[in-house]
């Protein structure tokens, strides 16, 4: 039965007449797989659970890629299907088709409570062309498929920022909503940044450094953050920014990652929101894979490469970080993967635990947090990367402004 319309930006489940109706629903089931097919980490699979069940009473068509042309794991669906029906305690089958005949066969014969999962889509070449929703809604597979639709669900938060075709092709032309994971992500990113109470801290780590810049300088700008704590190749790039030697090796390597170019723009940042952003005062040097801690000011003469922060910084940071009433973590303190420099990455995860609202922002902090042991202790996961860094940086998500456009034009039919 549907209900009432939600007064969010998007329509989801709890809005569509979905009883009775076939729903395509794009998931997002890519994950790491070993040479001989064998998936490695369901994390994301699971995550769907919630929304496959809320439509029990629906033909499900699922909708998924497994990585990308070129790669040794761009293979077929069977396996994600043989993992849904473990998860789900019912049978998911996997159809060798995208929409030939024989997929669209398949759809037209499924009876209410059938779920079947079709081809990887990036078999289609289409699929990763980058598109408006209009102009995916004109290609050869939307219109073979349309047909055989009734309700669209995007449930693909981690690839939203894409503009693909089994992201948008269907959102013009049919009742379309999210599922219980873009639901939820959505929530929790807004609240974080919108709606989280003070003082917030955004605590910016890893190697991707344009992208953590983008994120402070969006955060802080508009009142998002009242501090930014920074460690990992970002901080390396922020002290060198302040004038502190990093040292040859630490340069070089910002210079190999193509990085030399956000020391000015992290010198912007120093120079607008002075005090608001925190610095390493220490730091862990690698030393043939002993931990030698200094401070910041000795690291120039060593020659060592900095793989974590220090004991003072981790003590600083924790402090401020479990005092506070939201924390959003986005990527590791170090080099977290070697014995010995996973300290800085654990005590921040852990100090975030403490926090009132807590969120790890996709990718590789939010693999650290469930490794770790902390997953049940966050207020919200990320199963985004890219997807979680862009709408934290205010970017545009192109699915989930299609969802947007489709809650519209649904209120503007009524």
């Amino acid at each position: 039965m549907m209900n009432t319309v939600t007064t969010k930006e998007y329509l989801t489940i709890d809005d569509l007449d979905v009883d009775d109706k076939t729903v395509f629903v794009r998931v997002d089931i890519n994950t790491p797989m070993d040479p001989e097919g064998n998936i490695l980490d369901d994390m994301r699979i699971v995550s769907h659970i919630p929304t496959i069940k809320d439509l029990s009473n629906a033909k499900v068509v699922l909708l998924a890629h497994q990585s990308r042309a070129g790669k040794s794991d761009f293979t077929t669906m069977a396996p994600h299907a043989e993992k849904l029906s473990r998860y789900l305690g019912k049978h998911v089958e996997y159809v060798d088709d995208i929409f030939g005949s024989h997929a669209r066969s398949r759809i037209d014969s499924m009876e209410n409570g059938d779920i079947i999962l079709l081809e990887n889509v990036r078999f289609y070449s289409e699929e990763t062309i980058s598109r408006s929703s209009e102009e995916h809604s004109e290609t050869h597979m939307v219109k073979k498929l349309l047909p055989h639709i009734d309700v669209f669900l995007n449930d693909a938060f981690a690839v939203s920022h894409r503009s693909h075709l089994s992201l948008m092709g269907f959102t013009d032309l049919v009742p379309t909503g999210a599922g219980r994971v873009v639901e939820k992500e959505i929530e929790a990113l807004n609240r974080s940044i919108r709606e989280g109470g003070n003082p917030c801290i955004f605590v910016l780590g890893g190697a991707k450094v344009d992208d953590s810049l983008r994120v402070a300088a969006h955060v802080l700008s508009n009142g998002g953050a009242d501090r930014v704590l920074v460690t990992g190749v970002v901080a390396n790039v922020m002290l060198a920014a302040s004038g502190i030697n990093i040292g040859n090796r630490n340069m070089d390597f910002i210079k190999a990652q193509g990085y030399a170019d956000q020391i000015e723009v992290a010198k912007s940042l120093l120079d607008r929101f002075n005090g608001k952003i925190g610095m390493p005062k220490d730091v862990a040097l690698n030393d043939g894979g002993k931990r030698i801690e200094v401070q910041i000011e000795d690291v120039g003469d060593s020659g060592l490469p900095i793989n974590d922060i220090g004991l003072e910084t981790i003590v600083a940071y924790s402090s401020e970080i479990s005092a506070a009433k939201t924390v959003v973590l986005n990527g590791p303190a170090g080099v977290s993967e070697l014995d010995g420099f996973e300290l800085g990455t654990y005590e921040i995860i852990k100090a975030a635990t403490e926090a009132d609202y807590s969120v790890a922002g996709g990718g590789h902090i939010s693999a650290e947090v469930r490794q770790m042991g902390f997953e049940d202790r966050f207020s919200h996961v990320s199963t985004g990367g890219g997807s979680c860094i862009d709408y934290l940086a205010g970017d545009k998500l192109p699915a989930i402004e299609a969802l947007y456009k489709a809650a519209q034009s649904h209120q503007n039919k009524k």
